[in-house]
């Protein structure tokens, strides 16, 4: 483009060039015919004389003679012939221009239509490196998902090889518990063989042997009754609807573990209140002391005062706990005396002692509290509207008002029966319910319900005699509940 304007630019100069140069010779032309040729020699012509001729006019009768010398001046004059040949140029000329603008029209848009299509090509060529890079980072991808896919690979065929080692250690162990399990049930035997010899030498002879067992799974199927809103918050769970309720539907107890675990109620740091004594529980609360924890408390009438745990977590608070079971760190077969005076530890496993309960009961008018928890974390509760307790020498009579609650009531058949340990059989049996319970109880003809016996792991527990501790209108006398709190307070 530049070399076609360029062409065109040289082209008009040199019109311009040799139209004012054709105009030139015009005008020198016109001049030169105007005007005589002056003597070479006007620079002497000062230096010489003139002489002045007078010639006497003539009268021309014949033709005149043009002079031969006068030609020659004449050759530089432009004639009409040169005016057509320099207008046949100049026309010439023009249409050339006329050609040359229709080139360089048609060449301007070439040129056009060629930046266009180096864009256009600069464009794909983006495109291209685009979908190149694209096309890369696509193959990079794929070669990563096979790499990883060579290593799940690996993996699988190291987990299985895992597997098959598993499954013979598995059938490895299976033989082994065929052969704990034959030791055990041997074992059991001989256990009970020796409890029949003990039986027959400690304690007097009994022509009925064991005494009956509760129903594996209750009748009554625990209800939602009206009770203080609030009471057990939100753990207050309805029965398990998909609770076995045959024997044969239930799989093998686990057998019983003696080893503790962690209390679920139990709260670090314990709180120890050095004030007091209080009357109760529930005095200790009003008196702004609305944390659960250890209170110094002395009933009307005691010698002195005595170490209980005061619960306030649940509504209204001022609960004074007399039992608790939730680990199994304690052992609840005792005698006499220790029911009598308490044991265990405060913040933790305990029982407050018959004598203590029955100063506390005696002094008011006091309802009970009774919370379960299963091993399904499942929370159950029974509520009588009034507890009191003879005194020792009508072996601590248990005394209870009316039932409500969602666990059943499995007191009512305590209800007005006398405490009975090993060594103090009280209870309506022929033989003595405490040494098949294992545990010191209200018993009657024995129990439907047992909170101080033996403390099973995993609910089903396998013995020849329900000793667990169970709540036979909840969950059946063959489960052991996992947690257990016996809680009173005085009637507002």
């Amino acid at each position: 483009m530049k070399t076609d304007k360029w062409t065109l630019g040289v082209l008009l100069c040199l019109l311009l060039c040799t139209g004012g140069c054709i105009k030139g010779q015009l005008k020198s032309n016109n001049v030169s015919q105007n005007r005589y040729p002056r003597s070479t020699n006007d620079q002497n012509a000062e230096k010489k004389c003139g002489y002045t001729f007078l010639v006497p006019q003539q009268k021309i009768t014949g033709p005149v003679c043009a002079s031969i010398k006068g030609s020659d001046a004449q050759k530089d004059q432009v004639t009409r012939m040169d005016l057509e040949n320099l207008k046949d140029v100049l026309s010439k000329q023009k249409r050339d221009i006329e050609t040359l603008q229709v080139v360089v029209d048609v060449d301007g848009n070439i040129v056009n239509e060629v930046k266009l299509l180096r864009k256009e090509s600069r464009n794909m060529n983006s495109r291209v490196t685009q979908l190149y890079m694209q096309l890369l980072h696509e193959i990079i991808r794929k070669r990563d998902n096979l790499l990883e896919l060579s290593h799940l690979e690996v993996k699988i065929l190291n987990v299985t090889a895992e597997m098959l080692k598993m499954a013979t250690r598995y059938r490895e162990l299976e033989v082994k518990y065929a052969a704990m399990t034959d030791l055990v049930n041997n074992q059991s035997v001989i256990i009970s063989t020796l409890e029949e010899q003990c039986l027959r030498i400690f304690s007097r002879k009994d022509t009925h042997g064991s005494p009956p067992l509760v129903k594996v799974v209750p009748q009554h199927i625990p209800n939602s009754q009206s009770y203080t809103p609030g009471l057990l918050g939100g753990n207050e769970i309805q029965r398990d609807p998909g609770y076995p309720r045959d024997r044969e539907s239930r799989g093998p107890p686990p057998p019983p573990v003696s080893s503790s675990t962690r209390s679920p109620f139990r709260i670090p740091p314990v709180t120890i209140v050095n004030d007091g004594p209080f009357r109760d529980c529930k005095q200790a609360k009003e008196s702004g002391h609305a944390s659960s924890g250890i209170y110094l408390i002395k009933p009307d009438n005691s010698k002195g005062p005595m170490q209980v745990w005061c619960e306030n977590s649940l509504d209204p608070g001022g609960w004074a706990v007399i039992q608790k079971r939730t680990d199994g760190s304690i052992n609840f077969f005792r005698n006499w005396e220790n029911y009598k005076k308490g044991f265990g530890n405060i913040d933790g496993e305990y029982w407050l002692g018959l004598e203590n309960i029955y100063m506390l009961t005696n002094q008011d008018n006091y309802k009970l509290l009774i919370e379960l928890e299963d091993w399904s974390n499942k929370k159950v509760y029974a509520e009588y509207s009034s507890i009191r307790l003879e005194p020792e020498n009508e072996f601590y009579k248990l005394r209870l008002g009316t039932y409500q609650g969602n666990a059943g009531d499995s007191m009512v058949w305590h209800n007005g029966k006398q405490f009975t340990t090993l060594d103090r059989d009280r209870d309506s049996y022929t033989g003595n319910c405490a040494h098949f319970h294992k545990g010191g109880w209200w018993y009657n003809a024995c129990a439907h319900s047992n909170l101080n016996g033996v403390w099973y792991r995993g609910g089903h527990y396998r013995s020849k005699h329900q000793d667990g501790i169970y709540w036979a209108e909840y969950r059946g006398g063959s489960y052991s509940l996992k947690s257990v709190q016996m809680m009173i307070r005085p009637i507002d």
